[in-house]
């Protein structure tokens, strides 16, 4: 078994170079995967990628940031690993992206070395990142999903016979047929558990939290009253102007999402200003991020299963926050399966954004403003314009159903379910 590792790149961009880098970004949307610049599909691991260009604009105090290019990938650990890799196979189709970006070596110097240094000089922490089922490899998607295929295949073939079979005889022809195909044999072997290390850097992970937070009780106690007060004063002082998305910034967006069972999202915001709510979003993200490796690891956010990969990242000086997810269905249902299941996990997270609709006592109200809320994110969205999936097709519904095909050729079953299982064929 093996984790995952989120990889986010930020690198501020050279005006006189935004419209050559848009255009590599816009050669590079039409195959993601196969493309000549960074062929994405090349790089094995990654179960999604994206490239977005975030354009120049001005915080809330007016001083200038410039354009940012920022790249995201979640890949197979390790993370030096994937780093090689994607400089083995991208090469200088990493010159073409990155070369628009400042500090980027000049050409004649932009050897495997220099690039190398490029990259890691220009990786950002993650404050939070959240994946679907921890563990579950792009190989083993794709192996379990061609399994899949081939029981349903045999099922096929012998559909004349096995209609009057009962249950546990299906399941048993199953078996043997996987024992008899030498290709499908790595199937009857259930997967392997996480290594000792693993486990206890986990349970050292998992103790961490806790003990600091009790450790620094004596001091947290007394000072959470305050902050009680001061988190209202500033919920009924700060601003929430309702302001709808332009029909352009709609249509933008819209046309990048919709094209099979999956979508992406990345939304850009600033932070209220001020220590208060910058002290307050990293606490809340350190709880989310502890939440998505500990009790939200097997496929299910809170009542959310339909996300596959997601992570929130501060950028800028901690100005901004961008939060970018990897989801199955439409935008609208993703918004009301969070809004009706996991509105206050929104509200902790995203009223320390500025012009979210006003919060009480930080949990409540918020995205309980159903279209004051939808509003604020689609005005936030931002296009992604280069994205990748290595199985487009599968949702994470599909994921965890072929895992439990896979699962259930193991070990023995009772008639009720044997049952059970053979309908997940």
């Amino acid at each position: 078994m093996t984790d995952q590792v989120a990889l986010t790149l930020l690198a501020p961009v050279r005006p006189v170079a935004a419209d050559a880098l848009r255009q590599v970004l816009a050669q590079m949307s039409k195959d993601p995967g196969g493309n000549p610049v960074i062929p994405l599909g090349k790089l094995t691991g990654v179960h999604f990628a994206r490239l977005l260009l975030l354009e120049a604009t001005q915080d809330l105090r007016g001083s200038p940031i410039p354009a940012n290019l920022i790249w995201m990938s979640d890949a197979d650990a390790p993370l030096e690993r994937h780093l090689e890799q994607l400089l083995e196979v991208a090469g200088e189709g990493l010159d073409q992206v990155f070369g628009a970006c400042e500090g980027y070596p000049e050409p004649g110097r932009r050897d495997l070395a220099q690039r190398r240094a490029y990259l890691r000089a220009h990786i950002i922490p993650n404050q939070a990142v959240y994946v679907n089922t921890i563990g579950r490899t792009v190989a083993q998607v794709r192996q379990e999903d061609r399994l899949r295929d081939a029981l349903e295949g045999f099922l096929d073939r012998v559909r004349g016979q096995w209609s009057g079979w009962d249950a546990a005889t299906a399941r048993e022809a199953i078996r043997r047929y996987v024992d008899d195909d030498p290709a499908l044999r790595w199937a009857r072997l259930p997967v392997p558990p996480p290594p000792l290390g693993w486990r206890i850097r986990q349970a050292l992970d998992f103790a961490g939290l806790p003990l600091v937070i009790f450790l620094l009780s004596p001091v947290l106690l007394p000072a959470f009253p305050v902050w009680l007060w001061l988190l209202r004063r500033h919920e009924q002082a700060d601003p929430a102007p309702h302001v709808a998305p332009a029909p352009a910034h709609e249509q933008t967006l819209a046309d990048l999402e919709d094209w099979g069972p999956q979508n992406q999202f990345s939304a850009v915001g600033f932070l209220k200003p001020g220590w208060f709510r910058l002290i307050t979003t990293l606490a809340v993200l350190r709880l989310v991020g502890f939440g998505a490796r500990h009790l939200f690891n097997r496929g299910n956010l809170a009542g959310v299963k339909t996300i596959h990969f997601a992570r929130w990242v501060m950028l800028n000086d901690r100005r901004r926050v961008i939060f970018a997810s990897n989801y199955d269905g439409s935008l609208e249902s993703y918004m009301d399966d969070f809004i009706d299941k996991v509105y206050w996990g929104l509200n902790a997270v995203f009223s320390n954004g500025f012009g979210y609709p006003k919060t009480r006592w930080l949990l409540f109200g918020g995205a309980q403003d159903e279209q004051a809320f939808k509003d604020f994110l689609r005005v936030h969205q931002v296009p992604t314009q280069v994205w990748f999936s290595a199985y487009p097709k599968l949702t994470a519904r599909n994921l965890d159903n072929n895992a439990r095909i896979r699962q259930g050729l193991s070990g023995t079953m009772d008639a009720a379910a044997a049952r059970q299982w053979l309908k997940r064929l």
